[in-house]
């Protein structure tokens, strides 16, 4: 595990030890070997696990974001915000699922990226992936729009894929479309023009030191900016401000783990619901207004109550 470790990430460093204690734990069952030399053996630990999630909000998401992306990767971006899909679920999925007619689709099919290229699996995460997702205005308006430039697709075929029509790969969709993209949207570092053919890209890296650089084209500050910046949100943080945004509008925690394809309502509460900065407002508010209606005129005691002289209660 610890020669795994230095060359390969954390997480795909637990799976292979999971495969492994397995075969040797049916090893010991068949009694081939007397106990598991894999049992308490100590994984690299996966930071990747605390990272905070971004939660953009609604405003940013419309106003900034979304209008940053090329028009042609707006359709998956919107996917995940307004459906709450995972990558591999939005990059598998086809037009068989998707009902624009009744404005839904249907989530069974995942790409899973592997060392011998993109694999289409015809099953999710979890059975409780397997489920019905209503389409939100924008992005049945960006499903429609694809579906017309694809003139009439074959229903196998890939909603979202690139120029040839292959599946889209992570790797290179964060590279060359999603980086740029917050650069742009002023979510991740910063772009200044400055005058005649002079741009400034200003950035931070993982130290939190602060660097600068000057280009003459915009597009060459973009990337300098997008390949250096330390950061920024990920596109599985759209999912995360899916489930945030109905929560906070009070959608029921059931329907919003149905949606989200998740087995438990725990899971969509501890994993994909957080505190908003504006929290202790939204409490008082919550209190204060229905107490307003409830309790009696400033300086008028409640009916049946006995006072003494003092206006305690006896």
């Amino acid at each position: 595990m610890t020669g795994l470790g230095r060359d390969l990430a954390p997480a795909t460093v637990a799976k292979c030890y999971q495969l492994l204690s397995m075969i040797l734990k049916t090893a010991v069952q068949a009694r081939l070997i007397a106990t598991n030399p894999a049992e308490g053996v100590k994984l690299p630990r996966d930071r990747s696990r605390d990272v905070r999630p971004v939660t953009i909000s609604r405003e940013d998401f419309f106003g900034r974001l979304l209008p940053a992306v090329p028009p042609r990767h707006r359709g998956i971006v919107s996917a995940a915000a307004g459906a709450g899909l995972r990558w591999g679920e939005c990059a598998g999925l086809t037009w068989s699922s998707v009902d624009l007619d009744r404005a839904s689709l249907r989530v069974v099919h995942v790409a899973e990226e592997t060392h011998g290229g993109i694999v289409l699996r015809p099953y999710p995460k979890s059975r409780a992936g397997v489920r019905t997702v209503p389409l939100p205005s924008f992005l049945l308006a960006a499903l429609r729009e694809l579906h017309t430039a694809a003139d009439d697709p074959d229903p196998r075929a890939l909603v979202f894929r690139d120029r040839v029509g292959r599946p889209l790969r992570r790797s290179n969709f964060r590279r060359r479309v999603w980086l740029p993209s917050l650069v742009r949207a002023g979510l991740l570092g910063q772009v200044v023009n400055t005058g005649p053919h002079r741009y400034r890209a200003t950035w931070q890296d993982r130290e939190g030191i602060e660097w600068s650089a000057e280009f003459t084209t915009e597009r060459e500050a973009v990337a300098c900016v997008a390949a250096k910046a330390s950061g920024g949100m990920r596109f599985h943080d759209l999912r995360h401000a899916y489930a945030t945004w109905l929560v906070t509008d009070g959608v029921p925690i059931n329907l919003v783990q149905r949606v989200m394809g998740h087995e438990q309502a725990s899971t969509t509460l501890n994993l994909y619901t957080h505190t908003p900065d504006d929290y202790a407002d939204r409490v008082l508010e919550a209190f204060n207004g229905s107490a307003a209606s409830l309790l009696p005129p400033t300086g008028e005691t409640p009916s049946g109550s006995l006072l003494d002289g003092d206006g305690d209660d006896l």
